[in-house]
């Protein structure tokens, strides 16, 4: 009998617990979900929302993305705690840097990426986590970086021009109802990178709050990343995951 996909129901894949390295010697910890049964496709490194405002790992979209996506995407997803962050799975060594010393974050998980051979990986970024990937994603190898409602709170004018002459998609999610940022205000301040795909979200708030928005968020994501899985199933008639 077929249940719907919705809330925390997590979908088969292979899940292990993680450990990334800083160059600046901290510990940070996480988990890498994978297809059960094929290669990926494509790598999600996400970056979770603002530590000091209840944001970590299992922040909602990020968890549902490694619940659903690795079955019915084909995407491998790397979720992990920044500096001094805490979740059930632990807690990452540091303290919370404002979005300074969290570069050398960004670079652990790259180099878990690159040393695990994980294929064209993307950086997805909600909140804080779209600071991140602007600040320091084009330091890295990756085919793109996602901003979900992006706030533009720590990276600069001069940090976001700076991807006007970069070849790599950079794709930005952004609420109607946002509490930071939305569509009118995002036009002028992306104006700066006419390459940025800017997709306003009808009905959209800054946390993504109820299935809709969740689909909605998925959906976007797996359509730049491997858009041969849309549409998304909303069923599944299989076995289910551990959480």
């Amino acid at each position: 009998m077929s249940e719907e996909i919705k809330g925390s129901i997590a979908l088969p894949a292979l899940r292990t617990d993680i450990t990334l390295h800083t160059r600046d010697g901290l510990t940070l910890v996480g988990e890498l979900a994978l297809p059960p049964e094929r290669e990926p496709v494509a790598t999600l490194v996400t970056l979770h929302p603002l530590p000091t405002a209840g944001g970590f790992m299992d922040s909602h979209i990020l968890r549902k993305a490694s619940a659903r996506l690795p079955q019915l995407a084909d995407l491998a997803v790397v979720r992990f705690n920044t500096r001094g962050t805490s979740s059930p799975r632990g807690q990452s060594q540091g303290t919370f840097d404002g979005g300074v010393g969290e570069q050398a974050d960004v670079a652990a998980a790259m180099d878990f990426v690159r040393e695990r051979g994980l294929p064209h990986p993307w950086l997805v970024g909600w909140s804080f986590g779209t600071e991140l990937a602007l600040k320091y994603g084009r330091l890295h190898e990756i085919d793109g970086a996602i901003l979900l409602s992006p706030p533009l709170h720590r990276a600069t004018a001069d940090e976001v021009a700076a991807w006007k002459d970069d070849s790599r998609r950079l794709i930005a999610l952004i609420p109607e109802f946002d509490d930071y940022l939305r569509p009118k205000e995002a036009a002028t301040r992306f104006s700066s990178v006419p390459s940025i795909e800017l997709i306003n979200v009808e009905g959209g708030k800054h946390l993504w709050v109820g299935e809709l928005q969740t689909r909605r968020v998925l959906t976007e994501i797996v359509r730049a990343v491997n858009p041969r899985a849309l549409p998304l199933p909303t069923e599944w008639d299989g076995p289910l995951g551990a959480p």
